[in-house]
């Protein structure tokens, strides 16, 4: 009877074992297809994207410089990214500073500036040919066409002193005698959040491979503020076949990145500028500073609202090979509402954000994946 006992009991275990792990392997399969768009984002990681960055042990510094267009009224803003940027990177590796302005930069902001790091730090003004309207030009007209923005609600639309900042950051900054020194920047702004330790030489990592623009955060466009920007850019391309000659062909280059019906209209993606670490030879050449000179005359700058964003994007997506960009993972970023967090478990330890909170696959507002698809 015990021996019967014993197989029924046997019997009923094997069974309930059997049901408890068909119910844990349907509760699996269930959980997995309502995965949080983080988790299935964690489950699908990019290999590439999960070793830290290293590079070489030599600690001779690059030829480089954080680079900063500040007015004078921001200084509580911009203090509290030099302070991140310090804590997170630079007390390691000491990098320069060029603080720009449109106007004087006064006392209190020199010493408070100068007195949150050890590292050189530079005050420049500057001046009205970088900063004003070019005498080509139609004032009247720019300013009825800002009147027409800001009817239809565009983001700084009636704003003259938005427009001189595009303009600037497009095609002039890197003219400055300031930054004249340097072979690399980090353009940093006020009010924006570093979350990560960053414990490697970015510039040096930038040299080291072959690198020209860096970013973090890829957006769309506000199009109503480029209507005419793209067929300016084609229009360029057919004025200037010497130009065309030094590119590289469009499948080694990130043009699919911008380019939307086989190149014929733009897609409104662009890397966010406000985080670029990038080599100022790029916007030094020839090449450039015909296409930027190109743009400015047509007067989109003024007449409608081109941004310094959609402006490097298309040029760097058209003049630099695939493999010249580096997509900037491990620096956790925020700036307004939009936050790029590395959501890879191995960076947990460096960073403060939330990977709930990373930007990059939101559906309607980035263009990450689009600069994934572009790279193959």
């Amino acid at each position: 009877m015990f021996t019967r006992l014993g197989l029924t009991l046997r019997s009923v275990r094997s069974k309930w074992i059997s049901a408890t792990c068909a119910l844990l392997g349907l509760v699996f399969v269930m959980t997995s297809l309502y995965m949080s768009p983080v988790d299935r984002y964690m489950q699908n990681l990019d290999s590439t994207l999960t070793p830290p960055i290293t590079t070489t042990n030599n600690n001779e510094p690059m030829r480089a410089c954080f680079v900063v267009l500040v007015r004078n009224n921001e200084l509580q803003g911009i203090k509290n990214t030099v302070i991140q940027i310090e804590a997170r990177f630079n007390k390691r590796f000491h990098y320069p500073y060029v603080f720009l302005n449109d106007d004087y930069f006064t006392d209190e902001f020199v010493q408070e500036i100068s007195s949150l790091t050890t590292a050189q730090v530079n005050f420049g003004k500057v001046d009205q040919q970088m900063w004003g309207y070019p005498s080509y030009i139609n004032q009247t007209y720019a300013a009825s066409q800002r009147a027409d923005l800001a009817a239809q609600g565009v983001p700084y639309a009636d704003s003259e002193s938005y427009r001189h900042m595009c303009r600037f950051q497009s095609g002039f900054f890197f003219r400055h005698p300031l930054l004249d020194p340097y072979d690399y920047y980090w353009r940093i702004e006020p009010d924006v959040d570093y979350h990560c330790d960053i414990e490697y030489d970015v510039f040096r990592y930038m040299k080291e491979n072959g690198k020209k623009y860096g970013f973090n955060i890829a957006f769309r466009e506000y199009m109503a503020t480029v209507p005419s920007l793209w067929q300016t850019v084609l229009d360029f391309k057919k004025a200037h076949p010497e130009v065309v000659k030094q590119l590289p062909r469009p499948k080694d280059s990130l043009w699919n990145f911008v380019a939307g019906d086989d190149g014929q209209s733009y897609n409104s993606c662009h890397f966010w500028t406000n985080f670029e670490i990038a080599s100022l030879d790029l916007w030094r050449s020839n090449e450039y500073l015909k296409f930027f000179s190109y743009l400015d005359r047509s007067g989109g700058f003024f007449y409608e609202r081109w941004g310094d964003a959609p402006v490097h994007s298309i040029a760097a997506a058209m003049m630099l090979k695939k493999d010249e960009f580096h997509f900037f993972n491990d620096i956790g970023y925020r700036h307004t509402a939009y936050t790029h967090c590395p959501t890879e478990p191995i960076y947990r330890d460096k960073c403060s954000c939330d990977p709930k909170t990373n930007f990059d696959y939101d559906p309607g507002l980035s263009c990450y994946t689009t600069f994934k698809n572009a790279l193959r």
